[in-house]
């Protein structure tokens, strides 16, 4: 019910950038709030504190990856066409927004075991979209029948958020969106015959 509020997007809009610019620990919520141009207390009508924040911010941003890389795809004939989509728009939606990528590789990094155990379990639709493109290769023998689908899906998801990562901390001097073609082309090399 929250969700469809105007301002729970605009508290998890300005979180993005408070926590990007100040890092999680020096994000007060406070900060946020003057961001997002509401009282402080408006901030705990919907979320509980700042890890809900941070949560929630995840939930949300990663639920718009899936559905835009799900859209991207849609069209797509091969489990290789599949994958250059997911790579560019991965690239394409951090490129887009500097704030949302030192958020996502950096700062939720540095956070408490719960808190990641609660972030990996957002990213299980993620792995999951990998893992439908990996199955339909190998069903259309595109990719090889003696690729293990786990062991395939983590090496690629670890390879674009490396690569995203890498481009972060280098204070994102580079198009990361040229680096599309080359990525794509040493995990499609990584998961043929």
């Amino acid at each position: 019910m929250k969700k469809n509020k105007p301002k729970y997007h605009q508290i998890i809009d300005a979180a993005v950038i408070v926590i990007a610019e100040n890092g999680y620990h020096q994000a007060q919520v406070s900060k946020i709030a003057k961001q997002a141009g509401v009282a402080d207390g408006t901030i705990y009508l919907y979320f509980k504190n700042k890890e809900d924040i941070l949560i929630s911010l995840f939930q949300e941003k990663m639920g718009n990856f899936v559905e835009m890389i799900e859209e991207k795809i849609a069209g797509k004939e091969t489990a290789a066409e599949k994958l250059l989509m997911m790579v560019e728009t991965h690239f394409s939606i951090l490129s887009n927004d500097q704030h949302l990528a030192i958020v996502t590789q950096l700062e939720l990094r540095q956070s408490n075991k719960d808190l990641r155990h609660k972030i990996n379990a957002v990213l299980k639709g993620y792995l999951s979209l990998i893992e439908q493109i990996l199955i339909s290769g190998i069903e259309s023998e595109e990719l090889s029948s003696e690729l293990d689908v786990r062991l395939a899906r983590q090496m690629i998801f670890g390879t674009m958020d490396e690569t995203v990562t890498t481009w972060v901390m280098n204070e994102q001097k580079y198009d990361i969106t040229a680096l599309s073609g080359p990525v794509h082309r040493l995990l499609l090399n990584g998961c043929r015959n």
